[in-house]
Parts: C-alpha cells; sequence; structure tokens
C-alpha cells in the first residue's frame, strides 16, 4: 500500500513538474498579435463597435446605446464591447453607472500599429448598412429588446427562401419587414412586388396578380405582366392576406404549388421562381376555423412567423421614438435638429395615449405637433392625435362619453363578463365573430391578465 501511494505520489509530482513547464513554455512564446488582432476584428460587431467608438474618441456609450446603433441584442453587444476591453483597444470609464464605454489607444506598439493600419482601411459595407429599410428598421428600435429579437428574426428568414408571415397591428411596419427580409437575402438584387389584398375585388385580384394577354377583356389593349411574372426571381409581398377572397385563396394555393400560371385569356404555361412574404393583422387561425382561410393556403404561408409588437406594449419607446421622429422632421424642414422639443406635458401625453395606428400615427403626430408649435418647445396643447375619441382610460367628470367610448366600453364589459370567449361574446352582442375580431383590432382590446387557469382555458375557446 505505501508502496503504491509512494507510486501515486511521484506520478503525482511528474504530471505538475510537466503542466509547470509547459506553461512556462508557453509564456516564453513571443505573443503574435498581429494573428490575434485578424481573429478579434473578424467578427463584423466588433470590427463595427470599434471603428464606432474610434469614430467619437471623445464621446463614451453605454451597452444600450450601442444595441440601439447596432441593432443587436444586449448579450452581443456585451460580449463583444468586454472582449475589446479585455484587449486592450477600449476603455470603461471607472465609476460610470451604468457602464460606459470609449475608444483607448494601446501601449503594446505592435498592436496599435495593427489598430492604425485598420482604422486606415475602408470599412466593409455590410448588406444590413446597405439596406434603406434596415435603416428605417432601426430609427423603430428603442430601449425595448422587443425590435431586437424582431431584427434576429429578420435576419434569420432572410438566410432562406422560406415563406414568412408578418403579424402585427396597423401601423407597426409590416412592410418595412417585408422588405428588409427581401433586401438581406440573395434576392435583394432583384424585385420586390407588393400587392394590398385588402384594397382588390375577386374582379380585379386575377389580372393584377397574373397579368392578361391583350384582348383577354374589355380595355386589354395590351399584354400587362402580372405581379408573379415581375416578381421573378425576387419577392412577392402580399400585404393584408387575410383579407383574400376564398376564391382568390385558391388560385394562389395552385400558384405555390405548381410555381407555374397563366396570364388571362393567355394558353401559354408560365414557370415563376419567387419568394413569398405575407402580412397581416386578422387572427388568422380563427379564421381557419371558421371556414374563412384555407387550411393549406395557411400552412404555406405560415412557414415562418414574425410577430411585430404593437407600441403600446413597448411603452418605454415612445419618448424616444418621438424625439427620433421630431429629429428627422426638423432635418427634412432644413432646420437644426435642435431647433424643437417637447415639453414635459407634451411627453406625457404622449405616453398615456393606446396609439391605435402605433408607429406610422406617431410620426404622423410629432409631424403635426413640430409644425402647429409656435416656438421651439413644443406644448401639449400643440398635440393633436386622430383617435382622439377613442382614450384609454374611462370618461370622467361630467362629460358625456362619445359613441365610440360608449361602444368600446360596452364590448370590453362583455369580454370579460364572458371571460373572451369570443364566440359567446359575439352571441350576446348580436353581431358576427368577424365584426368583433374588428372592433377588438380598432380599439386595441386585450384581455387582463388574472392568474388563473381556467381564465386560461376559456381565451382560447372562441
Amino acid at each position: 500500500m505505501d508502496r503504491a501511494d509512494n507510486g501515486s505520489v511521484k506520478m503525482d509530482d511528474l504530471i505538475f513538474t510537466a503542466r509547470r513547464a509547459t506553461a512556462a513554455a508557453v509564456r516564453s512564446e513571443p505573443v503574435d498579435w498581429e494573428a490575434r488582432f485578424r481573429t478579434l476584428v473578424q467578427s463584423p460587431l466588433r470590427a463595427g463597435l470599434l471603428r464606432y467608438l474610434n469614430s467619437r474618441q471623445e464621446e463614451a456609450f453605454d451597452v444600450e446605446a450601442l444595441m440601439q446603433t447596432f441593432g443587436r441584442l444586449r448579450l452581443d453587444v456585451e460580449n463583444c464591447v468586454r472582449e475589446l476591453v479585455d484587449f486592450g483597444v477600449a476603455r470603461q470609464l471607472p465609476d460610470s453607472v451604468p457602464p460606459q464605454f470609449g475608444a483607448e489607444r494601446p501601449d503594446n506598439q505592435v498592436l496599435a500599429e495593427q489598430l492604425d493600419h485598420f482604422l486606415e482601411r475602408r470599412a466593409t459595407v455590410s448588406s444590413e448598412d446597405q439596406s434603406p429599410s434596415v435603416q428605417r428598421f432601426r430609427e423603430m428600435i428603442g430601449r425595448d429588446e422587443k425590435m431586437l429579437v424582431v431584427f434576429e428574426w429578420i435576419r434569420t428568414a432572410a438566410k432562406s427562401d422560406i415563406s414568412v408571415l408578418i403579424l402585427g397591428p396597423t401601423g407597426s411596419g409590416k412592410e418595412v419587414v417585408a422588405r428588409m427580409i427581401h433586401e438581406l437575402s440573395r434576392r435583394g438584387p432583384s424585385k420586390f412586388q407588393a400587392l394590398n389584398c385588402a384594397a382588390l375585388p375577386d374582379s380585379l385580384f386575377e389580372s393584377e396578380i397574373f397579368g392578361y394577354e391583350k384582348g383577354a377583356f374589355t380595355g386589354a389593349h395590351d399584354r400587362k405582366p402580372g405581379r408573379l411574372e415581375l416578381a421573378n426571381e425576387g419577392t412577392l409581398f402580399l400585404d393584408e392576406i387575410g383579407d383574400m377572397s376564398l376564391i382568390a385563396q385558391a388560385k394562389l394555393l395552385r400558384v405555390l404549388e405548381e410555381r407555374r400560371f397563366e396570364r388571362l385569356g393567355g394558353q401559354k404555361s408560365i414557370a415563376v421562381d419567387f419568394r413569398l412574404i405575407s402580412a397581416t393583422n386578422r387572427p388568422l387561425e380563427q379564421f381557419v376555423r371558421d371556414g374563412r382561410f384555407r387550411e393549406d393556403l395557411y400552412y404555406r404561408v405560415n412557414a415562418f412567423a414574425i410577430r411585430l409588437p404593437s407600441l403600446r406594449e413597448r411603452q418605454v419607446d415612445i419618448p424616444v421614438l418621438a424625439q427620433r421622429f421630431l429629429a428627422r422632421y426638423c432635418a427634412a424642414q432644413g432646420m437644426p435638429l435642435d431647433s424643437k422639443g417637447f415639453s414635459k406635458e407634451a411627453i406625457d401625453l404622449l405616453v398615456g395615449y393606446h396609439w391605435p395606428g402605433n408607429i406610422r400615427e406617431l410620426e404622423s403626430t410629432v409631424s403635426r405637433a413640430a409644425l402647429s408649435a409656435p416656438g421651439r418647445s413644443i406644448r401639449a396643447s400643440d398635440v393633436e392625435f386622430l383617435h382622439a375619441n377613442v382614450p384609454t382610460a374611462a370618461p370622467t367628470g361630467d362629460r358625456l362619453p362619445s359613441l365610440a367610448e360608449a361602444e368600446r366600453a360596452h364590448i370590453v364589459r362583455v369580454l370579460e363578463a364572458v371571460e373572451w370567449n369570443k364566440k359567446e361574446a359575439a352571441r350576446v352582442l348580436d353581431i358576427s365573430r368577424g365584426t368583433l375580431y374588428r372592433k377588438i383590432v380598432e380599439y386595441n382590446l386585450e384581455p387582463q391578465p388574472r392568474g388563473t387557469a381556467g381564465r386560461k382555458g376559456r381565451e382560447t375557446d372562441v
């Protein structure tokens, strides 16, 4: 036993000695700073952060500001900026709360030369930086990370030709997202064709999407290519697909299955290669259950879903976005970016509004307020809402409610009484379920969580 113990001790000593010798040898080897720096800037995010910090050497930025600038999630930005700090090419300001980061000149001469060469080289312009829709989308990102998560979904969807369904309320930026997916995909250089299904009756849908031959009908004096043909090798975007009739759905399904179509009045079958992106603010799953939307088409268009949050779901972003839209308005009018600003009362009014029109309504409201304000400060009295007759809170005082206010309050009362069973609510209100869904969207109604399993189960009983 002693001999075995002695042997084990000797073996441990040998292993320890070998490890120490290896570590010493590694320490004695010269560090290849050029190779390490090349590895550091291989990451587009690390390279972008490094250039950004060095282009503003007198400034410092917290993680939240860098997240908004680069459209990246917090963890990604934190990891990359920490790696730059550990490498010695960035620094964290002491005692800064929250932590702020700035540019740093490394002490290592070789590393300093590598940094200079890197900054002298022209930056590679990524497809994201070239995309107008990406720049537009970044303006819609605030402090809430919900939109950054959407950005990651967009990047994922752009990597393949999978059909995408974009869900979100009116004015939330569904077409901007569709154009981003197109511009970031391999089909970006080809055409993007957008078609609003809600604006087309059945009589025009077929000629618009398939095109027609000369003489196909009265007034068809020349051949006209349809949106499908124009979208060949590109992207076809069908907005408000939930409003498409069953006849139009059947014709679209056939094209998706066969990837061929004929023009109106034509005999020739035309092959087409396109990527389909759809959008809707309708409850398509319920439409499928009601027989208003084909189930087979639903699974075709909903291969990958992206849901855009409403503006009310990210109230903390409203002041940020309002200031951003105000700066854009000033720039468009040729004024200094800080020539106008919001008073505290105006910001409070914007935050307290329910925003049924979402981003689109906020931008137009800011532009109207800036135009109405006589001075530098935009007051609460300068802010005018398009849907001011549909408040988020119940009316107070002696003022009688408007018809819209009374209708909204009654619908909420009925929905709460039947625990958001929409089928039962439609019966009590004596309206169709489709009308009820439209009212829910129009008034931005949502069930209030009560934390009971029974309630949750009833909400899905529609």
